[in-house]
């Protein structure tokens, strides 16, 4: 609704070619990576990195290139590069030891030099009111304590009792690079593509079901039935609520806070 009433160049679904290059090499590297763990030459925790690595990078990669095609006014090359190479950065050292997530924050502060250049402007990356953030942070804060109590009470989890800086080290993955790769490529190119050319339905639908797609594989979240079931439910949920935010503030910033606060209490249970 803001872009609309502001005339703001739409992002566009199509992917640049030159966005394109990285992706390819991204997917060689999964295929190399697999071929390797099939030859029992890297072990599976490493393997479940550069799945990690593969996929984010291209999510941020998709969606640098749809902000450049949309602007014009810079090539995609450098910064997908970059990008790159920070969640590379961040892999390995996470890998390395548990602080090494904290290497994550770096693509955060990489996204948000962009932002504040208005490189990231096409996608939704623009300031907005105090009231969208608000609001924003309140429907996580909402949607996160309703997973605590059903994951407590419900299925009999537990908070976790490894102490803060343990919670700190698993947000810090989720700020730097969880977030940002999804609401970059889910809102600010899925969904405001389709929620301008077709219609808000049919932009969230799409998005919604990217969103699940993209968290629903992750091998951290447990197997069991009743778990992801859950999982789909909240997911959805907190998808149509950040493409409501987007659609009636113009910015990614309201559903970044949504989201934040919503994982920030997921964090919070124990496995």
């Amino acid at each position: 609704m803001w872009a609309l009433e502001h005339d703001v160049p739409a992002a566009p679904t199509d992917v640049p070619v030159v966005a394109r290059v990285p992706a390819l090499i991204l997917v060689g590297t999964v295929a190399l990576a697999l071929v390797l763990a099939g030859g029992g030459y890297l072990p599976a925790g490493d393997v479940r990195a550069v799945l990690v690595a593969a996929l984010h990078g291209a999510l941020l990669t998709a969606a640098l290139g749809a902000a450049a095609g949309a602007s014009r006014a810079w090539t995609v090359t450098t910064p997908a590069i970059i990008t790159l190479a920070l969640i590379a950065v961040g892999a390995v050292a996470s890998r390395i030891q548990a602080h090494g997530s904290l290497a994550y924050l770096a693509v955060l502060a990489w996204l948000s030099w962009l932002g504040v250049r208005g490189q990231l402007a096409p996608l939704g990356g623009r300031p907005t009111s105090m009231i969208a953030l608000l609001v924003g942070s309140l429907a996580g804060v909402v949607l996160g304590s309703h997973v605590l109590l059903s994951a407590t009470f419900t299925l009999g989890y537990r908070l976790r009792d490894d102490g803060v800086a343990a919670w700190l080290l698993a947000l810090a993955y989720d700020v730097g690079l969880n977030i940002p790769s999804a609401e970059l490529f889910v809102r600010g190119v899925v969904f405001d593509g389709l929620q301008r050319r077709v219609s808000f339905a049919t932009g969230a639908a799409v998005a919604t079901l990217a969103y699940l797609a993209r968290f629903l594989p992750d091998p951290r979240l447990p197997s069991a039935v009743e778990v992801l079931a859950g999982a789909t439910i909240y997911l959805t949920l907190l998808s149509a609520i950040n493409s409501w935010l987007f659609w009636w503030s113009g910015s990614l910033l309201p559903g970044l806070a949504s989201a934040l606060a919503f994982f920030a209490a997921y964090r919070l249970l124990g496995t």
